[in-house]
């Protein structure tokens, strides 16, 4: 909207003082030409924003000027700076509206506390791209149009047409009740029904979306958390996947969680090793899953993933031993 847009441009100025029309441009994600309008805009508005002109020139506000904003404590402001700092900014794609949100909460500090917070939010980091193994962490990307109609749909209650690639098929057009929206490791999830029936479509394999004007058949109030549990659940008791009883070394603890679907238990042995016991997606994932830790994981049950696994290990021992 063009007035959130003006009040960001304010704010870009109060805090970074004077900018060029180029930068303010890159900042708000819109043309040049638009930020020259919405300059003679604020002017007309009698906000105090002028033109210096030069090489270094560019928008600024007159000394002194400040916008009325509900103040914030310094521990409110830090919380959300800090939640702001991770990749979850691009959730839902609402990137733009947290960047903007991120000036407004800085500008309604007092500015004795201004730079403390900016400061404090800098040594904390969420969720980096990668962890100590360099290993990089993919968020799944989903195109902006299809997420805006999404959140659309979902905000106005009102029913979603989504063209779907479910896994193993082609794509199909599904008219959907929209209930809420989840993400969950850098994965988001739409929760809906379709027909009546509890529906989970992960966004990333959402290829369009159109907001319907017929209203959504769902109830006025929704507890996304209890949903979610539910949901969860029943797709851990999938006929296809397996529960692994393994003996672990600690060290190689979140490689294998990293390949699970989920942890049922987990308790620590006499010789420091771990006891988890562990859901795989089929009796594959779990044979490559522990295949990957090699002696430092042992698979105790079932005695079929045991079999695979020694079968394995005997195949590569044929394949390297001793020709001589």
């Amino acid at each position: 909207m063009r007035a959130d847009r003006l009040v960001s441009l304010v704010l870009l100025l109060r805090r970074r003082g004077r900018l060029t029309a180029d930068t303010l441009a890159r900042e708000l994600d819109v043309s040049t030409r638009t930020v020259l309008r919405d300059i003679e805009a604020l002017s007309a508005a009698g906000v105090p924003v002028y033109a210096e002109r030069g090489r270094h020139g560019g928008f600024a506000l007159l000394p002194g000027f400040r916008t009325e904003l509900t103040g914030l404590n310094h521990e409110e402001a830090l919380a959300l700076l800090t939640a702001g700092s991770g990749r979850g900014e691009q959730a839902f794609g609402l990137g733009s509206a947290l960047a903007s949100a991120m000036r407004k909460v800085v500008d309604a500090l007092p500015e004795s506390h201004q730079a403390a917070a900016s400061d404090a939010a800098q040594r904390f980091l969420v969720d980096p791209e990668t962890d100590l193994l360099s290993r990089r962490l993919v968020t799944e990307e989903v195109p902006g149009a299809t997420m805006i109609e999404v959140r659309r749909a979902v905000l106005a209650g009102h029913k979603l047409r989504i063209h779907y690639a479910a896994t193993g098929q082609a794509p199909q057009w599904r008219t959907v009740d929209p209930i809420g929206l989840v993400t969950a490791r850098d994965r988001a999830y739409l929760l809906a029904t379709r027909s009546g029936a509890d529906r989970t479509y992960r966004l990333s394999r959402v290829l369009a979306a159109e907001e319907l004007p017929e209203p959504a058949q769902r109830p006025n109030r929704v507890d996304l958390d209890r949903i979610w549990r539910e949901r969860s659940a029943r797709f851990l008791s999938g006929s296809d996947h397996i529960t692994v009883l393994v003996r672990v070394n600690p060290a190689r603890r979140e490689e294998l969680l990293d390949t699970a679907l989920a942890v049922r238990a987990e308790e620590p042995e006499a010789d420091g090793r771990l006891l988890l016991e562990v859901t795989f997606q089929d009796s594959r994932h779990a044979e490559w899953a522990l295949w990957q830790l090699g002696t430092d994981a042992e698979a105790l049950a079932p005695q079929s993933l045991r079999t695979a696994l020694r079968e394995r290990a005997a195949a590569i021992v044929a394949r390297y031993g001793d020709s001589s």
